[in-house]
């Protein structure tokens, strides 16, 4: 069952105001086929802590003002590197770059459908590919290390599949 018309609604307004506020890389996912907790994941990213923490305040006045919504949890504001905004129906990660390279959330939820967003002119971005950092992990163990494990022996056979 795809996200519902609230949800898409939310992402949208969401997206929005992470656009007022200058945030990069604004991009939805439909997770409610994989997650019972929620119907779609909202990804934004900025360069620097404090603007991480201004777009999630954007955000939440926003779905506040427009949608009485508020959220059920608010994880990471204080540091403002991963800040994850639970509104059930939606959840909200604005993550400081360095955070965004590292964890590619974009990769984990690569099976999900995507959602078309609004882009920062008010037109329906083309989302963005996701890179594949499959070429980032070498395949090949290091001296005396054994691929036998089962953990090397997945790893390997994934990254070989992911290359056909």
């Amino acid at each position: 069952m795809p996200a519902t018309e609230r949800a898409i609604e939310l992402l949208t307004a969401a997206a929005e105001a992470a656009h007022d506020k200058k945030a990069e890389n604004v991009l939805a996912f439909d997770v409610s086929e994989q997650l019972a907790i929620t119907d779609a994941f909202l990804v934004a990213s900025a360069s620097n802590d404090r603007q991480v923490r201004a777009i999630v305040d954007a955000i939440e006045e926003k779905l506040r003002v427009d949608f009485d919504a508020k959220p059920v949890r608010r994880e990471g504001a204080r540091e403002g590197r991963w800040v994850l905004l639970d509104y059930l129906e939606i959840v909200v990660h604005v993550q400081h770059d360095e955070e965004r390279n590292f964890y590619s959330l974009e990769r984990l939820w690569r099976d999900c459908p995507m959602i078309p967003l609004p882009g920062a002119d008010g037109t329906i971005a083309v989302q963005a590919p996701v890179a594949d950092r499959s070429a980032d992990i070498d395949p090949t163990p290091a001296a005396g290390s054994s691929a036998s494990t089962p953990a090397a022996g997945s790893a390997a056979s994934e990254l070989s599949s992911a290359a056909e």
